[in-house]
């Protein structure tokens, strides 16, 4: 048991998440505070003294002035939060405020949501969407397996499902966890776009193709009969789900399934994808995607990656280094720009074919960066022009790359590659 000595400066006191007693350690950091901060919700559920001063959490700033004030003075302070308080909490602003704290954080409403669902977590990502843009929650849904997301109003279940619409995914969805209004669905994310969700809600955001219709039910002990499938495959096995990969990249055309050499040189791949900068939140289109290795690397980053090619034995290629490389890519089969109309928005882009009607219709949509490769001389400043018109900076580059050959008798030549201009566009 965890013994505290009730002192000044501010003490942390996580809730539990799953409806456990509070902590044992806050009766006597309680019983001396003369100031307690909280929502409302934990206030009422503790015995605050009845000499403490009590501030009820809505706007930070000026609960952080009355703590800071308490330091100050020499007053026990006492912060009451849900669940893990230094997991998307308010451990991280009252450290950014320099007040001392002792943190004793209960289960959190993430570890307690995969318990529920029976589920390990060890290899999941976890984001938030609370008070911020949730695309990067939703592209980290995209790209990985297994996610768990922190909700907001306006940043929940509903609009999860929405962003996720096209991609083999699964929604568990735990409202009221720890309360006797607590409820676990599995859904589908064309359900969970379409109904109401009590707030707060957690999310778990699975990679199942293979689950069976059955998981769509309101009861939480039939979320188990996906179960081993959702966690047998995608996992990866140095549990590090969005780190750098462990066999790199930048990968031998040998590592990529790709017909007539139809696929982007190693050299200007490694150029390329770090002009893209993907990462874990990003979403980047890879259009005119041949092999997909651009696409592959990417995702291996931790990207979420839409691939575009009109070729349908193009695809099936793309769709086999994807599941070589264990990424998720997403293929839509089809003719750009008409193929681009209806895609979610894009960080970046990579435009690996198609004319100047589909860079047009790239930059049309205003991503962060657009990096194209060019084998013809004459599409360079064309290219340029279209970029800088519509409102990108340019910068660009020639590579040449000649690889070591083997001669008779033991002999290394240079072997020249094709040179190659990449071009890339960041939105001033």
């Amino acid at each position: 048991m965890t013994r505290m000595t009730p002192t000044a400066g501010v003490t942390v006191v996580g809730l539990d998440a799953a409806g456990a007693p509070p902590h044992p350690a806050l009766a006597p950091v309680l019983a001396a505070a003369g100031l307690v901060v909280g929502a409302a919700r934990h206030l009422a559920v503790v015995p605050v003294p009845a000499g403490a001063d009590t501030v009820a959490l809505g706007p930070l700033a000026p609960a952080l002035h009355r703590l800071t004030e308490a330091v100050a003075g020499g007053v026990p302070a006492v912060v009451l939060a849900s669940g893990d308080p230094g997991l998307f909490g308010i451990v991280r602003r009252l450290r950014a405020a320099g007040l001392p704290l002792r943190v004793v954080p209960a289960v959190s409403s993430v570890a307690a949501a995969f318990a529920r669902a029976g589920l390990p977590w060890d290899g999941a990502a976890v984001v938030t969407a609370h008070g911020r843009d949730p695309r990067p929650a939703v592209n980290a849904c995209r790209a990985l397996p297994l996610v768990a997301v922190l909700t907001a109003p306006g940043a929940g279940a509903a609009e999860l499902g929405g962003g996720l619409i096209g991609w083999s995914r699964h929604l568990l969805v735990a409202e009221h966890l720890g309360t006797d209004a607590e409820r676990i669905r599995a859904v589908t994310p064309e359900q969970a776009a379409t109904e109401t969700w009590a707030d707060p809600h957690v999310v778990l955001s699975l990679a199942a193709p293979d689950a069976a219709p059955d998981l769509v039910d309101p009861a939480p002990d039939l979320v188990g009969s996906a179960r081993d499938r959702i966690v047998a495959g995608g996992m990866r096995a140095d549990n590090q789900p969005a780190a750098a990969p462990a066999g790199g990249w930048a990968l031998p055309e040998s590592r990529y399934a790709h017909r007539d050499s139809m696929i982007t040189k190693s050299e200007v791949r490694a150029l390329v994808v770090a002009r893209l900068r993907p990462r874990l939140g990003r979403l980047v289109w890879d259009v005119g995607a041949g092999s997909g290795s651009v696409g592959v690397e990417c995702a291996l980053l931790g990207a979420a990656v839409l691939a575009v090619e009109q070729d349908p034995r193009a695809g099936a290629t793309i769709r086999a280094n994807a599941t070589a490389h264990a990424v998720d890519v997403r293929l839509v089969t089809g003719r750009a720009p008409q193929a681009l109309a209806d895609l979610p928005e894009p960080d970046a882009v990579f435009v690996g074919g198609g004319g100047f009607d589909v860079l047009a219709a790239v930059v049309a949509r205003q991503p962060e960066r657009v990096v194209l490769t060019l084998a013809a001389l004459d599409r360079v400043a064309p290219a340029v022009g279209l970029l800088r018109a519509a409102g990108y900076t340019v910068e660009g580059s020639q590579l040449s790359a000649a690889r070591l050959a083997d001669l008779p008798g033991g002999s290394i030549r240079l072997a020249a590659t094709n040179p190659v201009v990449v071009l890339t566009g960041e939105r001033q």
